[in-house]
């Protein structure tokens, strides 16, 4: 199945239109979770750089299917 994640605060949103193949909701969850470390790594880590984002992992329909916000500690 396709996902696309999407940056999303309350002001804005940056749109993934390019989207990856997952097995399934999991494996985008796992996805994410990477692509999180990677932005933090890349950006800024520092958890206060990343209040009130959220990365949704959306269906091609558009489609929420898993929210994950960006200011919480990752394990």
């Amino acid at each position: 199945m396709r996902c696309f994640f999407h940056l999303v605060n309350d002001h804005e949103e940056i749109v993934d239109n390019t989207g990856i193949e997952v097995q399934d909701l999991e494996g985008a969850k796992v996805e994410a979770l990477l692509a999180i470390t990677e932005l933090r790594h890349e950006i800024g880590a520092e958890i206060e750089d990343w209040s009130g984002w959220r990365l949704d992992i959306v269906c091609p329909e558009g489609t929420l299917l898993h929210s994950l916000p960006l200011n919480t500690t990752l394990h």
